[in-house]
């Protein structure tokens, strides 16, 4: 199973395009849509679209990777969408100790859908990017279209 049309959209839309280096709200150095730096990584002159659109592949791959690893249930294409966004977006490892993961491989589908959007906070605050992002990934898991999302 690979990343839909629908879900690349979510991640590009939620995540942005910097052509230069940046600090994410955690402090982090990023680039591109949401590309974490690597240790061995720099970028002193920025990057182009296409790097940018490059360096996005390799880690919806390795989002992609984890949830099939992670995974033990059949998914449709929007809850495999909503997933790989969810890790992209937090990691594979707050996927894999998540309440999320432990209902979804138990067959509760609704139940893992509900843990979605608790996954909203920064730090000890809502914030109202992740709130939307999960809210766009609800929408994905439930199959709604991309259009209907992009108003949630």
């Amino acid at each position: 199973m690979e990343l839909s049309c629908a879900g690349l959209e979510l991640i590009k839309r939620c995540e942005g395009l910097r052509m230069r280096v940046y600090r994410d709200v955690n402090g982090i150095a990023t680039i591109g849509y949401g590309h974490r730096l690597l240790p061995a990584e720099s970028y002193p002159a920025g990057i182009t679209e296409p790097e940018a659109a490059a360096l996005l592949a390799q880690d919806v791959r390795i989002a992609e990777q984890a949830v099939l690893r992670r995974v033990k249930t059949p998914l449709t294409q929007g809850q495999f969408d909503a997933l790989v966004d969810f890790v992209f977006n937090l990691g594979e490892g707050r996927l894999a100790g998540s309440s999320l993961l432990r209902e979804l491989n138990d067959g509760r589908y609704d139940e893992a859908a509900a843990q979605l959007l608790h996954w909203d906070h920064a730090g000890a605050r809502e914030n109202a990017g992740l709130k939307a992002r999960r809210e766009a990934e609800f929408a994905l898991w439930h199959g709604r279209a991309a259009a209907e999302m992009a108003a949630a």
